[in-house]
């Protein structure tokens, strides 16, 4: 029979040995999710590159609302400020396809005017929102844009798009609202809006990246040396 010591002794072997299981054990899994982890990464990583470097990736980006010569100029009255601005308004096929059964698509162009202050928050001069909704008639099978309550038709959807492109005298303030000689920055963005559409519609919205139709922000410096300029 094996004596009280062995029998210790064999124990402390046993416990030993699991011990030094264990910690080849731990060792082994953290290495294979290192590895899991890195790999996981640089696959991941491939892939997007690769999506991004697709042509469909490509056509996603550029459907985006561009801005272009965004701009304040006093009014022909000489009594206001008005802005000036050209858009490039893209219609994906899912936007088009909601357009021609009926749903009418509200776009909206949001103006900020802040004075910068280095030693507080800018101090907001104005703000501003114009709203356009473009719909289509079937009986008549023509497209409107309507702002402020003034409607145009045109006989395609591309010709009424360019309708909303381009905007000329919307009165944003009143000519001796802005001091002279203060530079002021403006902010200038045209979106669509989600809330107007149809509940389905913007359940939609939520999940599909068409309907997130929109601008950044086109930053531009306005800057009123004397009533009658602007930079």
């Amino acid at each position: 029979m094996l004596a009280f010591k062995d029998i210790a002794g064999v124990k402390a072997g046993l416990r030993r040995w699991r011990a030094l299981s264990y910690g080849l054990s731990v060792s082994f899994t953290r290495s294979m999710s290192f590895a899991f982890s890195v790999g996981f990464a640089f696959s991941l990583s491939l892939a997007l590159c690769l999506i991004l470097a697709s042509p469909n990736a490509r056509a996603v980006a550029s459907e985006t609302i561009e801005i272009n010569n965004a701009r304040l100029l006093v009014s022909n009255s000489g009594d206001a400020w008005v802005l000036s601005a050209d858009f490039r308004v893209p219609l994906p096929g899912r936007l088009e396809e909601a357009i021609n059964q009926g749903v009418a698509l509200y776009f909206v162009v949001d103006l900020e005017v802040y004075r910068s202050r280095w030693y507080w928050w800018d101090e907001r001069l104005t703000q501003a929102s114009q709203t356009y909704r473009l719909s289509y008639h079937a009986l008549t099978r023509q497209y409107r844009v309507t702002v402020n309550g003034f409607q145009q038709s045109f006989s395609n959807l591309r010709e009424a798009l360019q309708g909303m492109s381009v905007m000329r005298a919307w009165k944003i303030m009143d000519l001796d609202r802005p001091k002279a000689g203060i530079k002021y920055d403006a902010y200038v963005r045209m979106r669509l809006d989600l809330a107007q559409l149809p509940k389905p519609f913007q359940i939609t919205a939520l999940t599909n990246r068409d309907w997130n139709l929109q601008a950044e922000w086109k930053r531009f410096n306005f800057n009123p040396e004397t009533t009658k300029s602007v930079q």
